[in-house]
């Protein structure tokens, strides 16, 4: 039976504190086009309601095989750290704050970056992680207990996808892409979820691609080490960008089709995921009663939660109180 002595894993949490002014004031620097942080529209696609803190602990209460739980940050630190320090050491986790210089040693000229695919490339480089590791955004929640084996059996990695044709293959979606370029002006060089994906897969020579959806991956540090020491040039390319660029792959992707490749892999096309990006209330009530129900969920995503309405929002963490015993409901809301 796997324990966390005997198969010690780890978990990564990428974050950022856009409220912040000093990072603020930085990504300023680089933008050609400045954000004016007191436009409560524009700062929508950046700031958060600190579910980082929500994500955490949901790992220490549901996932209690996690040795070290390892947050990536920009010379910042989540609000109450101190606290959820105390929180995880109770429960024999390590709580550590990873800033970005420490993944990068060696490779600062490509600081200050503010790119999540940039900073997924280097998470592989955290001093002292263990071979086993799940990766996290930070709106990624843990709301029943896991167990190493929904991750990891033996040498193989537990991989949640579907196998998916790239756009050039899907004619009504190249002609979708078309008719959107020609009505809706849009960044050249930004890409999409999806198209760092097919990047990916197509990094690997590979006909088709694994479609991830919003859920903790599980990753090999190995397998990352190796592909990069044989493919220096592919790592360079990824740090290269401040921003997102359509050219970009994705890590999590990367780490799913290499050992899908080396067949060390067992495929779950269940995503087990409870997935939120719109908030009507009655629906949110809703997609919450059936998450109840279905005993094969497990994760949920609720991306944009600042979006939400007041009472939406109330729910939810009142909902979230009582499944981790906690009272955001009194802090966040």
């Amino acid at each position: 039976m796997y324990n966390n002595e005997n198969f010690p894993v780890d978990a990564v949490i990428t974050w950022v504190d856009s409220t912040d002014v000093v990072w603020q004031n930085n990504i300023n620097k680089y933008l050609e086009n400045k954000i004016d942080w007191n436009n409560n529209k524009t700062i929508n696609a950046y700031h958060s309601i600190n579910e980082v803190e929500i994500t955490i602990i949901s790992i220490i209460k549901n996932a209690k095989f996690v040795k070290n739980i390892y947050v990536v940050t920009d010379n910042q630190q989540p609000r109450d750290f101190d606290r959820l320090q105390v929180l995880a050491k109770q429960s024999k986790v390590n709580l550590v704050v990873i800033d970005h210089t420490i993944i990068f040693k060696g490779y600062e000229h490509y600081l200050p970056t503010f790119n999540s695919l940039t900073i997924e490339t280097m998470i592989f480089r955290i001093p002292n992680l263990n071979e086993h590791f799940l990766f996290f955004n930070d709106d990624f929640f843990l709301m029943k207990e896991t167990k190493i084996e929904d991750f990891f059996i033996g040498n193989a990695t537990v991989i949640r996808g579907k196998w998916d044709s790239y756009y050039e293959d899907k004619p009504i979606r190249k002609l979708a892409l078309k008719l959107k370029s020609i009505f809706k002006k849009a960044d050249p060089n930004k890409g999409g979820y999806k198209l760092y994906q097919q990047n990916t897969a197509k990094l690997l020579g590979l006909k088709k691609y694994l479609r991830i959806d919003h859920t903790p991956v599980s990753i090999k540090k190995s397998t990352i080490e190796e592909y990069f020491k044989l493919n220096p040039k592919s790592l360079e390319h990824n740090l290269k960008y401040k921003f997102r660029h359509k050219t970009q792959f994705l890590i999590m992707s990367l780490s799913n089709h290499l050992e899908i490749k080396n067949n060390t892999f067992i495929l779950e096309n269940n995503f087990n995921l409870s997935y939120y990006q719109s908030y009507n209330y009655l629906k949110v009530i809703f997609k919450l009663f059936l998450y109840d129900k279905d005993k094969t969920k497990k994760f949920m995503c609720f991306q944009m939660l600042v979006l939400a309405n007041k009472k939406s929002l109330s729910y939810i963490l009142n909902w979230i109180d009582k499944k981790l015993d906690t009272n955001f409901s009194e802090t966040m809301n």
